[in-house]
């Protein structure tokens, strides 16, 4: 079974300032309570073929693993997926502006766990999408302030 988790949140700031914040990895451990640390593996700033090793915290575990940047339309979309890791997943970021100074974000983490990892697939899918609710909002929190 594969996990495909979408998440969305409205945050009153310019879609510009939203994207430019989420869309720098180095910004990741602000917002994203699971993730401790990034360490670029090729020259930032972020484009189409950028590497990065995040560290991460989920479900008790520490996963260490290797995002691309596979596609990036600036201010609109950023797509990752992982080069190397503990199973394949992909992110998927993009930003709508509804107003001058308002912005739709979703957030889609699709993957395909492998092993005895499937067989976790549906409760992972659930503990993802609590996380991303909550780091959603504390994005919002941050950006608005």
């Amino acid at each position: 079974m594969a996990v495909n988790v979408l998440t969305e949140i409205v945050i009153e700031c310019p879609r510009e300032e939203v994207a430019a914040f989420v869309a720098d990895p180095a910004n990741a451990p602000k917002w994203y309570r699971n993730i401790k640390s990034v360490t670029w593996l090729t020259e930032p700033p972020i484009r189409e073929g950028s590497r990065m090793d995040f560290v991460a915290h989920f479900l008790g575990r520490v996963l260490a693993y290797t995002y691309e940047v596979v596609e990036q339309v600036p201010g609109e979309r950023l797509v990752m997926r992982t080069a190397e890791g503990p199973f394949p997943m992909e992110t998927t970021y993009t930003w709508d502006a509804l107003a001058p100074a308002r912005t739709r974000m979703t957030l889609r983490n699709r993957g395909a766990p492998a092993g005895f990892s499937r067989l976790g697939a549906p409760f992972m899918a659930m503990a993802m999408r609590r996380a991303n609710r909550a780091d959603l909002r504390a994005l919002k929190a941050l950006l608005e302030r």
